[in-house]
């Protein structure tokens, strides 16, 4: 599938309004980035561009990103060393499960809330909203 399609057939209003939504109940920083070049290793990719993205300069490390090549048919959730040590390998094993179920039938946007909205239930149990909380980082959709 091209890059273009995915992105037409994705709600990206709904997807930015579901990550906001998820943030309201976690100091947690949620992002999605969608590639539209091909991806051989794509933990790596994603591993790359959560950096660029300055997901390592949240103040409790507590940063994940679901990161989608469609090109390549793959995609990848990494998370930063706080909610990591939290939820180990495991976790990101179990989200990347239901999101692939969801990309095979197609339903992009129900793949990548399913994704924000598992994310957001395990940041919210480990890193619930504090007083004085702030958005660290743009909920909007990146893209390369």
């Amino acid at each position: 599938m091209h890059s273009r399609e995915f992105l037409a057939r994705l709600d990206e209003t709904k997807i930015v309004a579901e990550i906001a939504q998820a943030e309201k109940s976690t100091s947690g920083e949620i992002r999605v980035f969608i590639s539209q070049r091909e991806v051989d290793d794509v933990v790596s990719r994603a591993q790359r561009r959560f950096e660029k993205l300055g997901m390592t300069r949240t103040e409790l490390r507590n940063g994940v990103l679901l990161y989608f090549a469609p090109r390549s048919r793959k995609f990848a959730v990494v998370g930063d060393l706080g909610i990591h040590e939290k939820c180990g390998p495991s976790f990101w094993e179990e989200v990347s499960v239901e999101v692939r179920a969801h990309l095979r039938t197609e339903r992009f946007t129900e793949a990548v809330i399913h994704g924000v909205r598992k994310v957001a239930e395990v940041l919210a149990r480990h890193f619930p909203r504090q007083a004085g909380d702030r958005d660290e980082l743009p909920n909007e959709i990146a893209r390369d």
